[in-house]
């Protein structure tokens, strides 16, 4: 099956990283300006879905939030987390590591379309 994200090994072993200081996490991407476009590393819980956000997948064992209105954007496009040295203003979790998270995408062929897995929003999660 196709993944609907997917993250690098650099990206990965920052998030180990940091699951070693703050134990479960979680990404959200909101699509607002600025920063508010880059993925954002949380406590897993500390941001609270809505059920305007969809679960793309999970990375590195963290589910992969996303703003609806921002899928909309995307859902014809694989992601893939990354992480690059620079500081963002933002409140995810790498920042004061020196890092920060970013996203590469490509756009999914006719035949991946069509074995993509559904998403789920936020009103799904017990």
């Amino acid at each position: 099956m196709v993944k609907r994200v997917l993250i690098t090994p650099e990206a990965e072993a920052i998030v180990n990283e940091i699951r070693e200081r703050h134990g479960e996490l979680m990404f959200h991407q909101s699509g607002g300006c600025c920063d508010g476009s880059q993925p954002m590393c949380y406590e897993k819980g500390d941001f609270k879905v809505g059920s305007t956000d969809v679960c793309l997948g999970t990375v590195a064992g963290c589910n992969f939030w996303m703003n609806q209105d921002q899928f909309e954007y995307w859902k014809h496009t694989q992601l893939t987390l990354d992480i690059v040295n620079g500081r963002g203003s933002s409140f995810s979790l790498e920042i004061p590591m020196g890092k920060r998270f970013i996203i590469h995408s490509r756009v999914f062929t006719t035949e991946e379309i069509n074995s993509l897995p559904e998403v789920f929003n936020g009103e799904q999660v017990a």
